[in-house]
C-alpha cells in the first residue's frame, strides 16, 4: 500500500506560496520560532510529535513543515479524515489513513515502504488522540528499528510559541524504557491544552 507522492507539481508550487504566508503569519505576526537540531545530511527518519492536545496542532504542524523544509514528510492520521469532502486535501498534504478499528500489520507495511524507498520521512503522534493518553503504542519504535531509521522528537510549545525538532534520539531494544525517556524530554513542553499533555 504505497503512499503516493502528492508534493509534485502543482503541489510544490502551492507549498512555495504557502511558505511565504506561514513566514508572515506564523512567525512575524504570531511570533512562533523553530529550533531545528537536525544534523546536516539526515535523509531518512521518523518524527515523533507530542503532546497532541488540539486540532490546532495540525495547522501548526503544516507551518513548521513548510518553514523547516520538511514538505516531503508524510504523516499517519485517522481514516475518518480522508473521507469526502476533504479527504483529497489531507492526501495532497502527504497524509496516510490508518483504520484503528481493524487489526492490520501497519508496522511491517511502513517498514517495507521505507525499504523500497517509497517514503523517507514520516511523522507520527504516538498518543493517537488529543486527550491525555498515559500509554503510548510502540509501533513507531518498531518501525524505526525495523527500517533502520532514527527517531527525531518534535514538540509545539504553545506558551513559548516554540517548535523544537530534536537531533536523533538514541534507541535501545527496550521500547518501554525508550518511551519513558522520550516522555522526560517532552514533559516540560506544554501543548495548546496543557492538562492533556505528557505527564
Amino acid at each position: 500500500m504505497p503512499i503516493p507522492d502528492r508534493t509534485a507539481k502543482p503541489g510544490r508550487a502551492i507549498f512555495a506560496a504557502m511558505r511565504l504566508v506561514y513566514r508572515l503569519v506564523f512567525q512575524r505576526m504570531l511570533g512562533w520560532r523553530i529550533q531545528d537540531e537536525r544534523p546536516p545530511g539526515l535523509d531518512r527518519y521518523i518524527i515523533v510529535v507530542a503532546p497532541h492536545t488540539s486540532n490546532w496542532d495540525f495547522f501548526v504542524g503544516l507551518a513548521v513543515r513548510s518553514l523547516a523544509a520538511l514538505h516531503d514528510v508524510k504523516y499517519l492520521a485517522k481514516a475518518s479524515l480522508f473521507k469526502p469532502p476533504l479527504g483529497w486535501f489531507f492526501r495532497m498534504l502527504g497524509g496516510y489513513p490508518v483504520d484503528r478499528s481493524k487489526s492490520n500489520n501497519l508496522v511491517d507495511a511502513v517498514v517495507a515502504m521505507f525499504d523500497r524507498g517509497e517514503i523517507r520521512r514520516i511523522a507520527i503522534t504516538p498518543e493517537g488522540t488529543r486527550s491525555y493518553q498515559p500509554h503510548w503504542k510502540t509501533g513507531f519504535h518498531r518501525i524505526a528499528r525495523g527500517a533502520g531509521v532514527p527517531i527525531l522528537l518534535a514538540t509545539f510549545d504553545y506558551p513559548q510559541r516554540l517548535c523544537i525538532i530534536s537531533a536523533p534520539f538514541p534507541l535501545t531494544d527496550d521500547p518501554e524504557a525508550d518511551i519513558a525517556r522520550m516522555k522526560d524530554w517532552f514533559r516540560p513542553h506544554k501543548g495548546k491544552n496543557p492538562e492533556d499533555g505528557v505527564r
